[in-house]
């Protein structure tokens, strides 16, 4: 199977200069937004049942980034979330542990203890989440304080502003150096599409993120309006697809925000079965940013086994 790179050399010269990338960028085709979306909604159609139902959830359980991005975090949340991560339902253990927690970089140490001796990862949002408006050198002493207390990834905001003016190399060059400061910690590259106005636009952060090689395209912070979409995920689904079949260079997605039910879990699902194929079902290759969607995993996972609801209290409260 291929595997993520730090360069793709088939593509190396599109980033030599300003004038070179912003020519590669915009001569992407354009996307029908029509289209896009006719087809995200028509995948969503699909119903899938019994055995194939229950091993959808287990596999979205496997693919959540169980997230906890507040001010109001404490050490002691973020135990008890690392808890849950590694063991989802303590009363059914065969129930998948999530792919990993996600938090603030002074929540780390914390995280990383409370998932000592389990598959689960530590991830940590960086370079001034969710805004991304600090200097280069601030950001990347983000990164390198979550690194060293132990994040196996990070989750990075992209220059938004410098973006949406047509700046590219800028923010190409702020991703090369944020995935050098990562050393062996995966980068996940935020777009926060919401933000972005325009489809082509998410394609073009789409090229350019992996590009400069994140291991990750991620949609959103979950902290905006408009958040992880089925049409702004196809066409990163999309994306990574085209980018591996010119370059070998496989690399993730992760929709991020506003993914709170079970249906919606398996829609996404769908989306990237019918997109990019089995090569991407795997939390390797795919997780879900959510903090609340596990819950709802865990009540239809228990309702598929016993035929019946569980009361309120079958899951923790996050």
């Amino acid at each position: 199977m291929p595997t993520s790179a730090p360069t793709a050399p088939a593509l190396a010269g599109v980033t030599a200069s300003d004038s070179t990338l912003r020519r590669f960028l915009h001569g992407l085709p354009g996307v029908d937004a029509v289209g896009l979306e006719a087809r995200a909604a028509a995948l969503g159609t699909r119903s899938i049942k019994t055995t194939a139902k229950a091993y959808a959830i287990d596999l979205a359980i496997s693919m959540v980034d169980l997230t906890t991005l507040e001010g109001a975090d404490t050490p002691g949340k973020v135990r008890a979330l690392g808890a849950k991560a590694v063991h989802p339902d303590p009363t059914d253990r065969t129930t998948p542990a999530t792919a990993a927690v996600c938090v603030y970089p002074d929540m780390v140490a914390a995280a990383k203890e409370a998932v000592a001796g389990s598959d689960v990862k530590v991830a940590s949002v960086a370079t001034a989440f969710p805004a991304g408006r600090a200097a280069l050198g601030v950001k990347l002493a983000d990164v390198r304080d979550a690194v060293a207390a132990g994040a196996d990834e990070i989750d990075m905001v992209i220059d938004r502003g410098a973006f949406l003016a047509g700046r590219y190399l800028k923010v190409y060059d702020e991703i090369v150096a944020v995935k050098e400061a990562c050393g062996s910690a995966r980068l996940k590259v935020i777009f926060e599409t919401g933000e972005l106005s325009t489809y082509d636009n998410i394609r073009r952060a789409s090229w350019l993120g992996m590009l400069a090689g994140a291991d990750f395209i991620k949609t959103s912070t979950g902290k905006v309006a408009v958040n992880a979409t089925p049409a702004n995920t196809l066409l990163m689904l999309e994306a990574v697809r085209d980018f591996r079949a010119q370059t070998g260079v496989q690399v993730g997605v992760k929709p991020a925000g506003g993914i709170r039910t079970t249906k919606d879990a398996i829609k996404f699902l769908v989306l990237v079965n019918e997109t990019v194929g089995e090569d991407w079902l795997d939390n390797h290759w795919f997780r879900f940013g959510a903090s609340s969607l596990l819950n709802d995993l865990l009540m239809q996972r228990q309702k598929l086994a016993t035929g019946r609801y569980s009361g309120p209290d079958y899951v923790t409260v996050d």
